[in-house]
């Protein structure tokens, strides 16, 4: 408790200009951690590959309409259906393997971004933090050791150790910020990660599939 109350001073200080940037840094860091959670973790299933299945299937037997149907349908919640309507309208407009390709690859990208925006900045604001925290007890310690050079010897040892007090709670205050900022970089990255890559591997095995059946699929529009 009394730490917790040594760091609310810290806020009324002198140097409280630091104790409210890194009040900021916080502030932002929790929302985007909140925002990415809710994306990642609720909004966002692995669940790609299974999906990719029911398309596979429709794209084996050269029912290419249905697919892309389907893929449309699939797209209004789940990020593969975008990029498998992409890759089936290319391969209903006739346009070989390496448009499909080069179609799917600019939605995957697309879709890619989108899973991995903002958790940088988490990276960021937790160093941020933490130079600001050093920052605030240099700034401190300064005005401190400047505080004493007029006060006399009973005095000085009060002083000092006030505002030695007052200058580490900056520190402490941005470790505080930065440390849950970095685990959930972390977890928020791993995350990410996953779900790209059982992204990729669904929209993999639909291009393969579009790949090996486009000739006959061809043939079949063509008459």
């Amino acid at each position: 408790m009394d730490f917790f109350l040594a760091l609310a001073r810290g806020f009324t200080s002198g140097d409280a200009i630091w104790m409210w940037a890194i009040l900021a840094a916080q502030i932002v860091s929790m929302a985007i951690i909140i925002e990415r959670v809710v994306a990642l973790f609720i909004n966002r299933k692995v669940n790609q590959k299974t999906l990719s299945k029911s398309l596979a299937d429709d794209i084996r037997a050269g029912n290419l309409d249905k697919a892309l149907r389907r893929s449309q349908q699939i797209g209004k919640t789940e990020p593969l259906g975008v990029v498998a309507s992409a890759g089936i309208q290319a391969a209903i407009d006739m346009g070989g393997k390496e448009e499909i390709q080069l179609k799917m690859d600019e939605v995957l990208l697309e879709e890619t971004s989108r899973v991995e925006k903002r958790i940088g900045f988490l990276a960021m604001f937790a160093n941020v933090a933490t130079l600001l925290g050093l920052l605030g007890t240099i700034t401190g310690l300064i005005h401190s050791f400047a505080g004493i050079s007029n006060a006399n010897a009973a005095q000085k040892a009060t002083i000092l150790s006030q505002g030695i007090s007052l200058a580490m709670n900056t520190t402490a205050y941005g470790l505080i910020v930065a440390v849950p900022a970095l685990i959930m970089y972390a977890v928020l990255q791993n995350r990410a990660s996953r779900l790209s890559d059982d992204l990729n591997k669904a929209a993999l095995n639909l291009f393969i599939q579009l790949g090996f059946h486009y000739t006959p699929v061809s043939d079949k529009k063509q008459k």
